[in-house]
């Protein structure tokens, strides 16, 4: 049973992060979150939670947010908590997602300036040579944004913009949360119940997939 850590941060696109933490926990995996307080910000501005002062009480918010039956595997550890276990290489992890991630922390996982537990995280992920997901959600991209994105890329993460797509005909918000989510998902190699393509280009209810079960839907 894996362990994955989850760090959210002042990005928008918190309905990512929520979804990611159900699925994995569903999936059968235990989860660590961190978030910064930009993060808190943002998460108390696009979802109603508030993680108090710098994000210090999101352990106490855990229920409301993921609901009880996933809160009970998840662990919760202040930004600041440098001393926690994700920041140890010895802490075995199945892999680290910074989801959303700001520009200004992949700028500073790309150049290993650890300011945070969350940038700690990551860089443990590099070092280690263990899965590191960086899912940023910014548009347009600066030379500087993209070059960053480059040099973690060939430093071995994955850089997976928060880009759904549309070929699968999304019917709401959730469809298109969880087509990102299902990618992320596929980059660790943790089996969930998301849509495939099979190649055939057909009208909307006629079959252009095969969806397989779904989860069930959070609320």
């Amino acid at each position: 049973m894996k362990r994955f850590f989850v760090g959210l941060t002042g990005a928008s696109g918190h309905l990512y992060a929520t979804r990611l933490v159900q699925q994995l926990v569903r999936a059968g995996a235990s989860v660590d979150v961190s978030i910064t307080e930009a993060g808190a910000k943002v998460l108390l501005h696009e979802l109603g939670i508030d993680t108090g002062p710098a994000g210090a009480g999101l352990s106490g918010v855990l229920c409301p947010w993921l609901g009880e039956e996933v809160a009970r595997r998840v662990r919760a550890f202040p930004a600041q908590a440098v001393e926690a276990p994700p920041s140890s290489g010895t802490s075995l992890t199945g892999g680290v997602i910074l989801c959303p991630c700001s520009m200004g922390t992949l700028a500073r996982v790309a150049f290993g300036f650890s300011s945070n537990l969350l940038e700690r995280a990551a860089d443990v992920a590099l070092k280690e040579g263990r899965p590191l997901v960086l899912v940023p959600r910014e548009t347009p991209l600066s030379e500087i944004h993209l070059e960053n994105c480059l040099r973690l890329a060939r430093l071995g993460a994955v850089v997976l913009p928060a880009a759904p797509g549309f070929y699968h005909h999304p019917r709401s918000i959730e469809d298109l949360v969880d087509h990102v989510v299902g990618k992320i998902l596929d980059r660790l190699g943790v089996a969930h119940g998301g849509e495939r393509w099979t190649g055939r280009l057909e009208p909307p209810g006629e079959g252009g997939f095969e969806p397989s079960a779904r989860s069930e839907r959070a609320r």
